[in-house]
């Protein structure tokens, strides 16, 4: 019989992939029985954020638990970190999952403090990207690689979603003389469909944060040059801390006519509104957004970074090298071009998505392993 477990999933910011990975995660593991509780970053408030924490709450026997999270490093760090170890004790919670830097510190800290007063608790840690984001040769990466390899000693079991982002992980910061497994991201049932564009839908279509890793600024700049010999429109949904940027530049570039940035909403729902969907990101670790288009069938052009190529490996799907606006634009005129052709293309992507990448699959995998690691 399979062991069950009290978990706390721990993360900061309740929002994009990583948010939707924990969603899901917990889901699944209350639905095969476990206890699951939840303790995220009180400061994200948006509508969206919202909708889904409510939805989520009902299924956690441990509680959705919700406390102020400070981007970066600072003395709040400590008040999370101890509100996670008494929550933990108070919950007698024996898997403590850490997810993107933050969760992965709190997480880690609290088993250590918990294992030291006699607590049979593991610490797991997923990056989802998290510090490997970065710049190494900045004071702030400088920190959080540093930090990382001090918390290193406190995992018990570390999980990332692709090789590439395992391999990130080893050459930057380092493995641990610990468990280690890779575990894609996977998509439920419901997610899976045909694409139907709107009647208002644009040529193109970006979906996720709008910040410089996401790379909207090279998509800006390839949909200028060529609307320079046809007319051609792109919607960008989604917020971030570059979104007036973004919106600035649209003006600069001549593109107010032929853009839209209608703010955040569901990607599933937001697919309506465009014929192809782009990803033009300058890094990644293994992208919800392109395994959503992918199951529902959606044109996609996708840069060539992260665990993407995992996703396109024996596809037709051909990616693009990233911060190339030569390149995007290449593509998105090639989508206009033959529309048909990159159509086919998505069937077949879909094909291996629904193949490779469920959640059920990827939640009986992480339980599995909570097992193995627990002994």
């Amino acid at each position: 019989m399979q062991s069950t477990f009290s978990i706390l999933h721990c993360l900061r910011a309740p929002v994009g992939g990583l948010f939707r990975h924990v969603l899901d995660l917990a889901s699944a593991q209350a639905k095969a029985g476990h206890k699951v509780g939840m303790v995220a970053d009180a400061n994200a408030a948006d509508d969206l954020t919202s909708m889904h924490l409510k939805n989520i709450e009902p299924h956690l026997a441990l509680g959705l638990h919700l406390v102020p999270m400070s981007r970066k490093p600072g003395l709040g760090d400590f008040a999370a970190a101890r509100f996670l170890i008494r929550l933990a004790r108070q919950k007698e919670a024996n898997v403590l999952h850490g997810h993107g830097a933050k969760g992965g510190a709190y997480a880690r800290l609290a088993s250590r403090t918990l294992k030291a007063r006699r607590h049979r608790v593991a610490s797991f840690y997923t990056p989802h990207g998290g510090s490997l984001h970065f710049d190494s040769k900045s004071i702030e990466g400088r920190v959080y690689l540093t930090l990382e390899k001090l918390l290193a000693r406190f995992t018990d079991g570390l999980i990332f979603e692709s090789t590439f982002a395992r391999d990130a992980f080893e050459a930057r910061i380092g493995l641990p003389r610990r468990a280690v497994k890779v575990i894609p991201n996977g998509l439920r049932p419901d997610d899976f469909g045909s694409h139907h564009p709107g009647p208002e839908a644009s040529d193109f279509l970006f979906v996720g944060e709008l910040r410089n890793l996401k790379g909207v600024d090279v998509m800006l700049h390839a949909l200028a040059d060529l609307n320079q010999t046809q007319c051609v429109s792109a919607c960008f949904v989604g917020a971030g801390p570059d979104a007036e940027a973004y919106k600035d530049l649209a003006q600069r570039l001549g593109l107010t006519d032929r853009t839209i940035f209608p703010g955040p909403g569901p990607a599933q729902e937001m697919f309506a509104n465009g014929r192809c969907l782009v990803v033009p990101s300058r890094a990644e670790s293994f992208p919800y957004i392109v395994l959503e288009a992918g199951a529902m069938a959606m044109p996609l052009i996708a840069t060539d970074v992260g665990g993407i190529p995992e996703m396109a490996d024996g596809t037709d799907l051909k990616l693009i090298q990233p911060n190339n606006i030569n390149a995007l634009k290449s593509a998105m005129q090639q989508f206009l071009d033959h529309p048909d052709v990159a159509q086919k293309v998505s069937q077949g992507f879909k094909s291996k998505i629904a193949t490779n990448y469920t959640v059920a699959g990827m939640s009986g995998a992480i339980t599995d392993f909570y097992a193995l690691v627990r002994g």
